[in-house]
């Protein structure tokens, strides 16, 4: 291999790296998001983890943010929560960070 190679093949690395963490910290971050929700919801212990993982496989239904979004803002309006679509989006924001801490953190 030639040392162009070499660095072809680390920054392939870096990528496939940089993907999986951000992939675990957005999984991460959804189910932080699932809980804060089914907290604001008044959900039961065991009823707070499960929507919590129905959450996380939201994030399967389409590319991006807004199918997770839409899940819990909807659900949450349903259930009567006061609380507006820019104030999940902020949390989603907050979460993410949070997520891409503890993941690049080894937690």
């Amino acid at each position: 291999m030639t040392t162009f190679d070499d660095r072809e093949q680390g920054f392939e690395n870096k990528f496939a790296h940089d993907e999986e963490v951000e992939f675990k910290a957005v999984a991460r971050r959804n189910r932080l998001l699932g809980e804060w929700g089914g907290g604001l919801m008044g959900l039961s212990v065991e009823h707070v983890d499960e929507y919590a993982r129905a959450v996380v496989k939201s994030d399967f239904e389409q590319p991006g943010d807004e199918d997770v979004l839409r899940k819990v803002w909807k659900d949450l309006s349903a259930s009567g929560a006061k609380v507006t679509e820019g104030a999940v989006r902020g949390k989603m924001d907050e979460l993410l960070a949070i997520a891409r801490d503890a993941v690049k953190n080894g937690n």
